[in-house]
């Protein structure tokens, strides 16, 4: 019985000795937000820019690396693997087509043809929910939050600068919209990686995924009526089809399932082409804003790389592995009476603790699916209920967090901060109350 007792014990120190590796993130979080909070209660303009994220990372890594038992170069070669790794440098790469893509297309005079059909299209009061039901469609139809915001990112600009919307609600909607699809749609990776490793049906997960997705959508929707407001905005001419072609190419050929990064490309060489033909746009003038679009995204680039270094030296001292041991605890005390729903909190609150910790949540579901499968078997939960809390809840972190690539990539090309994104973030939010109730309920 003793040995028993000392075994535990040594191993709960373990446990915590690893949840130590975790601090770095708390470290950036605390420089990163505190910085921006403070300033703003001091009346700062722009607050959040004056300690960029890119910054705010470093001292986290310094301090991952000195508190990491592996030498400095062991610690250094995981570090590179983690921001080489295969994720990361696609989010890289979208990151910089997409900012072409925006710069090109405003130029060239498609962002101002497609605000000036958008306006035509919805009523005033509707333009809000309408962004919302685009990005939701699309990202469902194409499987990807990062090509949705990508593709309607650049037609948002247009409408925040010609119209004076409030930038911050409209990239709530778009960044909605795109989890929603994310989270359900057929083909996406996260939808994928759940069923797998969950070992479920994808149409089973859908039908239980899309009883927790639909509510938030409509509260979301009306939310969002309630939200907006009439646009000061008078149409002047009429509007020029030409400008709208780059747009709808890209829209067909990403509802096609055309890889996201042929997408982007041919949306800038179209976009130039028609600027040329219509605008008398020159190739200099293409090169250079092309040009511009790489360079407005390095920060974004540049952060992402560093989380996933990090992300990677937290994985390698055991921090995924000690926090997974401390919800899967948590969950079994919280709930000790009811397997079913102590497995469903914990599998909840294990896609959404360790994405907070990843920002990528394909990632999480990966690392944390085996054990969510294990906590399935043993609270008896179906295969499809626990495919659809780890791919929900991972979604729901990933579309709150400020220095998610989601977040990254609107506050990039809305040219506002990331944190102002993600306070508007409402589906994610409300889905998070939805999902859990609703578990709760079926439960009982």
């Amino acid at each position: 019985m003793n040995m028993h007792s000392t075994q535990s014990e040594n191993s709960n120190a373990q446990q915590e000795k690893r949840l130590v590796s975790l601090l770095p993130f708390a470290l950036f979080l605390g420089l990163f937000l505190g910085t921006g909070i403070i300033l703003t209660l001091q009346g700062v303009d722009f607050a959040f820019y004056q300690l960029p994220a890119s910054i705010a990372i470093i001292p986290a890594i310094l301090l991952s690396i000195t508190i990491g038992k592996s030498s400095i170069n062991t610690q250094i070669n995981q570090f590179i693997a983690g921001a080489g790794h295969n994720n990361i440098m696609t989010m890289c790469i979208i990151y910089l087509l997409a900012g072409a893509f925006a710069t090109v297309a405003k130029a060239t005079g498609s962002v101002d043809a497609s605000v000036q059909l958008g306006l035509s299209v919805f009523p005033d009061y509707l333009l809000l929910p309408g962004l919302f039901i685009v990005a939701a469609f699309l990202s469902t139809a194409m499987g990807t939050s990062m090509g949705t915001i990508a593709a309607i990112a650049p037609i948002a600009l247009g409408f925040i600068e010609t119209a004076d919307l409030n930038a911050g609600l409209v990239a709530g909607c778009i960044i909605s919209g795109a989890m929603f699809g994310d989270n359900l749609s057929f083909i996406s990776d996260t939808t994928i990686a759940s069923t797998r490793s969950q070992g479920a049906q994808m149409k089973d997960k859908f039908k239980v995924n899309f009883k927790f997705a639909i509510p938030a959508a409509l509260l979301s929707l009306l939310l969002f009526f309630f939200l907006g407001e009439d646009i000061p905005f008078d149409q002047t001419g009429e509007v020029s089809f030409i400008g709208l072609i780059p747009y709808i190419v890209i829209l067909i050929m990403a509802l096609s399932g055309v890889n996201v990064f042929v997408v982007l490309i041919t949306g800038i060489i179209l976009a130039a082409f028609i600027g040329m033909l219509s605008n008398d746009y020159q190739l200099s003038a293409w090169v250079s804003d092309i040009n511009k679009g790489f360079s407005g995204m390095q920060d974004t680039m540049i952060l992402a790389l560093f989380i996933g270094g990090l992300s990677e030296l937290i994985k390698q001292q055991g921090g995924l592995a000690a926090l997974t041991h401390a919800v899967k605890t948590f969950a079994n005390k919280l709930c000790p009476n009811n397997k079913k729903r102590s497995a469903g909190l914990g599998i909840a609150g294990l896609a959404f603790a360790c994405n907070f910790f990843t920002a990528n949540n394909t990632v999480s579901i990966i690392v944390t699916g085996e054990t969510a499968k294990n906590l399935a078997e043993d609270g008896e939960l179906s295969k499809a209920h626990s495919a659809s809390l780890l791919d929900i809840y991972a979604c729901i972190s990933q579309g709150l967090l400020p220095y998610g690539a989601q977040a990254l990539l609107l506050g990039a090309t809305l040219q506002i901060s990331p944190v102002e994104v993600v306070t508007s973030s409402f589906y994610p939010m409300i889905l998070f109350f939805v999902g859990g109730y609703a578990f709760w309920r079926a439960t009982k």
